[in-house]
């Protein structure tokens, strides 16, 4: 299949937004071939290790049958045959052409939303406020629709131009500690910043930049919202984040994310 083109107005919006869309980005009947591999990893049909299952808006002790927003981390890890398909492979010539040649693959995700979770919030944060302190952020995480998504089934909503701030927004965890849940919490003000959603069909993407915020409602719909995310950065900020001993997995030892939450605590000084 041949590299998805990027038009001019996509690439202006990536700049001045921090986000565009890529309509039809994964066409039948190849989107079938990967939601095949998606449902069989969520509906837990292939083993996944401890907490990268996991429902983002609660504890980790919380019942697989309650989870609001159900998470896999490092999907590729857990089925190998997932690695270097057709929406990797697109994505990653994207990545390369917004951010530069030397960008490759850090990290993928599967993160669905069932129907009738209102309580399946993604709340507000900058993908950035995660990660480990490096001095090359350029990220491009793209986000895969397997199924149309608007408002009433948690679309994702972005704060266009929330790149350029000068700053990351504070990032607090949800739980007060990222051992007991992952998500942490950015401030939004609803009144102020500009927020838009991205309204989707089934095969369409976007692709945001690593400090635009972003987050979404929780489903009210009787449809499921099911995305998938693969995230590229330099190979220069891959190989130090692995050398911390950062993979993106929430099996990552607490220790290593105390660290990262204190240099980045540090940075924002």
């Amino acid at each position: 299949m041949q590299d998805y083109e990027l038009t001019e107005a996509q690439r202006d919006e990536f700049a001045r937004c921090g986000w565009t869309t890529l309509p039809g980005f994964v066409p039948e009947p190849l989107l079938s071939e990967l939601e095949a591999v998606y449902e069989d990893l969520l509906r837990r049909r292939i083993a996944v290790d401890g907490r990268d299952y996991c429902d983002m808006t609660g504890d980790y002790e919380r019942p697989v049958e309650d989870y609001a927003i159900l998470n896999v981390m490092l999907p590729r890890r857990y089925h190998r045959a997932l690695g270097g398909n057709v929406y990797e492979t697109r994505a990653a010539a994207v990545a390369r052409a917004l951010c530069g040649e030397d960008m490759e693959l850090d990290y993928d995700q599967l993160v669905a939303k069932p129907p009738h979770k209102q309580e399946a919030v993604f709340h507000w944060h900058q993908d950035l406020g995660y990660w480990p302190v490096t001095p090359d952020t350029r990220t491009a995480s793209f986000w895969l629709a397997l199924d149309d998504v608007d408002l009433d089934n948690g679309c994702v909503r972005f704060v266009d131009g929330s790149h350029r701030e000068s700053a990351l927004r504070p990032h607090v965890p949800l739980l007060g500690a990222r051992g007991d849940n992952h998500t942490m919490v950015a401030a939004v003000d609803l009144e102020r910043d500009p927020i838009r959603p991205a309204r989707l069909r089934r095969g369409d993407a976007t692709v945001h930049h690593e400090r635009t915020l972003h987050g979404s409602g929780g489903n009210t719909s009787d449809r499921w919202r099911r995305g998938y995310v693969v995230a590229f950065r330099s190979r220069d900020t891959v190989a130090r984040e692995r050398a911390m001993g950062f993979t993106h997995s929430h099996n990552d030892p607490p220790a290593v994310l105390a660290r990262i939450a204190a240099d980045r605590r540090g940075a924002e000084g």
